[in-house]
């Protein structure tokens, strides 16, 4: 099933996910490379994530810098 960006983003801002959730959704979000076109609160968390290990970097390239 393809990942339903605007459904998670909207369901992220309405805080009605759960932490495996988020999780899930912004390494969906980092693997395609979204999460760095996104208001840059979405790029910060991610980074975040990443630095603390709950997410991994994006392997075709499509990281931040």
């Amino acid at each position: 099933m393809p990942f339903d960006r605007v459904g998670f983003i909207m369901d992220f801002e309405q805080d009605t996910l759960d932490e495996e959730q988020i999780v899930e959704g912004f390494q969906r979000m980092i693997d395609d490379g979204s999460v760095w076109h996104l208001q840059g609160a979405y790029g910060r968390a991610a980074k975040r994530f990443i630095e603390a290990g709950y997410c991994r970097p994006a392997t075709n390239g499509k990281d931040y810098a």
